[in-house]
């Protein structure tokens, strides 16, 4: 009886998934280029927050400028120890910011921003991170997509590149994960129990930010993106968040412990640094993604376990057409879910011994 249950509990998992109104799985909620847009720019104002950024801060900008004229664009140099400001004053019409040191009790990027907005004058403000290029007509697309839907915030999350082995097992799903986490189609809406936003790509208006106290009001977030997002919601506002292959990450992962380092600096924080709530998440993932497996061969319950893998990679299967890719990567699913989970478990090892994340040379411990 109990080898049944363990049969049939990730059945429901992934079917009541697959069946739910929201549809987490779907990527219907994406924005592509549209190179036809023709819209002026003049009224955005691009707020870069850069640290140690040489390598990334170039193709960005000449994104920037491919997207038309009329763009203000400010970048904050946060205490780089590299050419990057040197590299983008090097570009006409970009004013570049040399940040001040970094305040207790602050998140580096938050405090870079915080400094930028200062300089803002335009009715709204596009967060770009330093590595992060739109391709020709997003912008356009982005701006025009806002005034459409009347949001007073959008945000696209970026497509990262996969050069390798373990990109191409671990970021689809990393998207994934963040869409089931975070369904975009409650967040999209006008509930509050949900708020998300992508970070690498934020416009916004300038008054709300002005509303919600700027980003002093979020100084130590260290998931800036959905705290901003959750506070132009408290604050009346409506959010949008989307998928694009036209705003693409310029980071390079390449390995597992790069990725590692970029989960494990905020995973736990995603947990609200409940060990309770690890230890849920952890019984969620042997369910969802373990007893299938091991109970494939077992008798009178494989086709349950058959099933429950059937539902759980036909879930998978929008992700990885969305970003081309072959429909196989689904059955490695269950091995992306573990490497995540050992690396969630990583996130929290390191909260219990003080560090509560460590990004850019900086490291922001459990009492900040």
């Amino acid at each position: 009886m109990l080898t049944l249950v363990f049969a049939l509990v990730p059945v429901v998992m992934w079917l009541g998934l697959l069946l739910v109104p929201w549809r987490p799985w779907s990527v219907r909620e994406h924005l592509e280029a549209d190179v036809s847009s023709s819209v002026r720019l003049d009224e955005i104002t691009v707020l870069i927050p850069a640290r140690n950024e040489a390598e990334m801060i170039r193709a960005t900008l000449r994104g920037l400028r491919a997207q038309g004229e009329d763009l203000q664009v400010i970048v904050i140099d946060d205490q780089s120890s590299d050419d990057t400001a040197a590299i983008a004053s090097a570009f006409p019409g970009v004013r570049v910011i040399s940040g001040a040191p970094l305040p207790e009790g602050w998140a580096g990027k938050l405090w870079a921003l915080e400094q930028g907005r200062q300089y803002v004058s335009t009715p709204l403000t596009l967060l770009l991170d330093a590595d992060i290029e739109l391709r020709p007509g997003m912008l356009a697309t982005l701006l025009l997509h806002k005034r459409r839907e009347q949001r007073q915030f959008v945000s696209i999350m970026a497509d990262l590149r996969r050069t390798s082995f373990w990109d191409r097992l671990l970021l689809p799903a990393f998207v994934y994960y963040f869409k089931l986490l975070y369904p975009f189609a409650i967040s999209n809406s006008r509930s509050t129990l949900v708020a998300a936003g992508a970070g690498g790509c934020i416009l916004v208006d300038t008054n709300m930010l002005e509303r919600i106290g700027a980003f002093a009001s979020l100084r130590d977030a260290l998931i800036d993106d959905c705290t901003l997002a959750r506070q132009v919601k408290r604050a009346g506002g409506r959010t949008w968040i989307g998928l694009s292959r036209d705003v693409v990450s310029l980071r390079p992962y390449g390995s597992f412990d790069s990725i590692h380092r970029m989960v494990a600096r905020s995973a736990f924080t995603q947990l609200g640094y409940s060990t309770a709530l690890l230890l849920v998440v952890t019984a969620l993932f042997l369910l969802a993604y373990g007893a299938p497996l091991v109970l494939l061969g077992a008798p009178h319950v494989w086709p349950w376990a058959w099933l429950a893998l059937a539902a759980m990679m036909l879930g998978y299967l929008p992700m990885l057409r969305y970003y081309r890719m072959p429909w196989w990567w689904a059955l490695l699913l269950p091995l992306s879910a573990g490497l995540y989970l050992g690396m969630t478990w990583s996130s929290a090892i390191r909260y219990w011994r003080g560090v509560r994340s460590q990004w850019k040379g900086r490291v922001y411990g459990t009492g900040a």
